[in-house]
């Protein structure tokens, strides 16, 4: 094999150090592909229920509005519990929680006449769980991780979302044609009980004894840190603008049935998490890069660039390549976006990052669909595709240009990364 071949090969192969160094690392991974894979089956479901139930396009693009509030509440109030409490404790509690919000969307689509509100209200409810949690979970990272290792953490955590995001939006397009949306929903409920199972046995992390206690306070003192990086914000806002421009997975059910394949719903569900697979295998060389704040500009455009190439594909297999494109750019944004966030942030505010990462990285596809939906009633689904992508890049060109900063982040001379890797290193030979 040439030496050119093998160094390329070397550059693309993927980084397992976090799984083999780390007990909990490993639960918390595989806790998580279980939890997406039933995830991304209510994440058909439910959409694909409320069309049959309602018929329109801006029932179903409601349905992501609806969780907003809940998520941006519960995210900041989730990331300042995360800095004040047991970690551990609370990723349980919300788990718990999930399952009774699964199982509630399971009775109901048993009804013989399924309630429409019940989607809204339980959809915002579940949200709200999830949002509590997140924080907890993504700040709990940086303590069971070495910091070198952050960067392969986060390709490693792309591979296990896509790992749920394929195969599962196919099979839950697969459950709901040909059996039920309630056996989709049942197959979530199963998947919290055995994710359960596994975080239960994660060690417990009890936060320092000078922690501040969870409050609006320490909620504003989170804000106030974020706001003062403009690196920070740009990895923010660029990701928001992308998500509120782009994302369109509400018009999914109608763009199959425009081409008379309502089967291919779980298709297109999944070929953004194709693409982004395809990006979190070869993504070793991210690892690599330590200019992560252009990394994140090109990405989110390469990102509206391909949905809005979405828009004039002729065929059902043509789009599902430009929206595998799409899931590919969305990912490597993704990865150098964690990367910064890990490498950067203090640990005593980690958890309270957590949450307005949670509130860029989630709002964005809630507000997305919504909008969607919206246009797509004004102007068709190739209409909201084709003018989204487009609105897209533009934003992104115009907030690169606004945030300089942003644009020449660099990992090798960030104050704030060399502070934070001094401290590890100094934690760690103590320890």
């Amino acid at each position: 094999m040439p030496d050119s071949l093998r160094r390329l090969l070397a550059h693309l192969k993927m980084d397992l150090g976090p799984l083999r160094d780390s007990r909990d690392y490993r639960l918390l991974m595989a806790s998580g592909v279980i939890t997406m894979f039933g995830t991304f089956i209510t994440m058909v479901a439910v959409p694909y229920q409320m069309k049959q139930l309602t018929g329109s396009y801006v029932a179903v693009g409601l349905v992501s509005l609806a969780e907003f509030v809940p998520m941006v509440i519960c995210g900041l109030w989730g990331g300042a519990i995360a800095d004040a409490l047991d970690r551990r404790k609370v990723i349980l509690l919300s788990e718990v929680g999930l399952l009774v919000t699964s199982a509630m969307l399971t009775f109901n689509a048993m009804l013989p006449e399924p309630q429409i509100w019940v989607l809204y209200v339980v959809g915002a409810l579940s949200t709200g769980l999830a949002s509590l949690q997140r924080p907890s979970m993504e700040a709990l990272i940086p303590q069971v991780v070495r910091h070198d290792q952050l960067g392969a953490a986060a390709v490693l955590a792309s591979l296990r979302w896509n790992i749920g995001a394929i195969a599962a939006p196919a099979l839950g397009g697969l459950l709901v044609t040909t059996f039920s949306v309630a056996t989709a929903y049942a197959v979530d409920t199963v998947s919290f009980v055995l994710s359960l199972v596994l975080l239960w046995r994660i060690r417990a992390v009890p936060p320092k004894e000078d922690a501040a206690p969870a409050s609006i306070r320490s909620m504003v003192e989170g804000l106030r840190y974020a706001a003062s990086r403009r690196d920070l914000m740009g990895t923010y806002l660029v990701d928001i603008a992308a998500m509120v421009f782009a994302m369109s997975t509400a018009l999914y059910p109608f763009l199959a049935d425009q081409f008379g394949t309502p089967q291919a719903v779980g298709l297109l569900y999944s070929a953004g998490a194709v693409g982004s697979l395809i990006a979190s295998l070869t993504g070793a060389w991210t690892a690599r890069v330590q200019r992560q704040g252009i990394g994140v500009i090109l990405a989110a455009a390469l990102w509206g660039v391909s949905v809005a190439l979405a828009a004039v594909m002729p065929s059902i297999w043509a789009i599902f390549l430009c929206l595998a494109l799409a899931g590919a750019a969305d990912m490597v944004s993704g990865i150098f976006r964690m990367t910064m966030w890990n490498q950067t942030i203090p640990e005593e505010l980690r958890g309270r990052l957590a949450g307005i990462e949670l509130l860029s990285y989630a709002s964005g596809p809630m507000l997305g669909n919504a909008r969607a939906g919206l246009m797509a009633d004004l102007g068709g689904t190739r209409f909201s595709l084709g003018v989204g992508g487009l609105l897209c890049v533009g934003s992104v060109g115009l907030l690169a240009w606004l945030l300089p900063s942003f644009r020449a982040y660099d990992a090798r001379t960030s104050e704030h990364a060399l502070a934070e890797k001094a401290r590890r290193q100094a934690a760690h030979t103590e320890g």
